[in-house]
């Protein structure tokens, strides 16, 4: 029974995650080349309204915000999707991002085997209940950062 439920569970997040579609990316855009130029690293978060995700927005990991490009993405590149998702005041959200994704190494090892979402908890709940409930069902626990490997 409980492996019918997870399995069920499994079925719907794997749907689900690559049926929901963020619609944010034509207001408020701006173009990566007009970073500043004391920045090594600009991702395709500079684009993005979310104040959580543009403090990644000069990680080195080649983050993409939720949408159809990250998806399609890895669906070309064969690759695995690493899914993190945090808010703005999440204590351990900034502590992972200081010690795992301003990490040169760390970054190298993401863009080459992963493409890598970052999704703000506040801005898209929808996303955070499908991924928080399967971590919780397959877990036992959750909380924030929550990071999922999606294949």
């Amino acid at each position: 029974m409980v492996v019918k439920a997870l399995n069920r569970i499994l079925s719907t997040v794997a749907v689900a995650g690559f049926i929901i579609i963020a619609g944010n990316t034509a207001k408020g855009e701006k173009n990566m080349s007009t970073a500043t130029a004391t920045q090594k690293h600009t991702n395709r978060l500079i684009n993005e309204s979310s104040p959580y995700l543009l403090q990644h927005a000069h990680n080195p990991v080649d983050w993409y915000p939720w949408s159809m490009e990250a998806f399609e993405k890895a669906k070309k590149e064969d690759k695995p999707i690493f899914l993190s998702i945090g808010y703005s005041t999440c204590h351990w959200c900034h502590v992972m991002e200081r010690e795992s994704f301003e990490n040169e190494q760390i970054a190298e090892i993401m863009n080459g085997h992963f493409v890598s979402i970052k999704v703000d908890r506040e801005q898209r709940p929808d996303v955070d209940q499908i991924y928080m409930n399967a971590v919780t069902a397959m877990t036992g626990s959750g909380g924030w950062p929550l990071s999922v490997f999606l294949t």
